[in-house]
């Protein structure tokens, strides 16, 4: 027995690869390579903030929040019309709750993009992410909002940019960080 296809059954067989495509979440004809990404770090003096009570000489027992950028989460995508890289971060911290206890912070931090053949920032914005301690817990972790940030321009020349991302620290708090060192 002879069978033959009619023409639409065809068309129909030839367009379930586009359309499987199509369930995850790309078209076949206008996906794109992966974007490139800088170089995305912590700022190693940066990485540390202990806050202190209010008013209160900075001591042991006048310790509020004791917090430590622990990581980051960075993802890059092509920013519309090849306008440069779109890089989506988001920060991770832990924070220790002092004697002088709170129950909520809010910590300013800073990102900065650089160029770092030339060692000059290019951009800079900052954040907050709020770390709360629930009854008397003493330890907690928190991450902030997705931040996303626009290095425009070539791809080429963005991806090769660096950003940079650490607490926003008062002067006297970033000599207390260098004198301790790295934890």
């Amino acid at each position: 027995m002879t069978r033959s296809f009619r023409p639409a059954a065809l068309l129909a067989l030839s367009l379930l690869p586009l359309l499987a495509a199509c369930g995850r979440g790309g078209d076949v004809l206008s996906q794109r390579p992966r974007a490139p990404c800088p170089r995305v770090a912590l700022l190693a003096d940066a990485v540390d903030l202990t806050r202190y009570r209010a008013g209160a000489v900075p001591d042991v027992g006048t310790v509020e929040v004791d917090a430590r950028m622990v990581g980051l989460q960075a993802r890059c995508d092509y920013a519309p019309r090849e306008a440069g890289l779109d890089v989506t971060l988001v920060v991770q911290v832990t924070a220790e709750r002092g004697p002088a206890a709170i129950r909520a912070a809010d910590l300013p931090y800073v990102v900065a993009v650089t160029d770092e053949a030339e060692g000059r920032i290019l951009n800079r914005g900052t954040d907050t992410v709020t770390v709360t301690f629930a009854g008397n817990e003493r330890r907690t972790a928190a991450q902030g909002e997705q931040m996303m940030i626009r290095i425009p321009g070539d791809v080429r020349r963005a991806a090769e940019r660096v950003v940079l991302v650490g607490f926003q620290l008062t002067p006297e708090e970033l000599a207390a960080n260098r004198r301790r060192g790295a934890r």
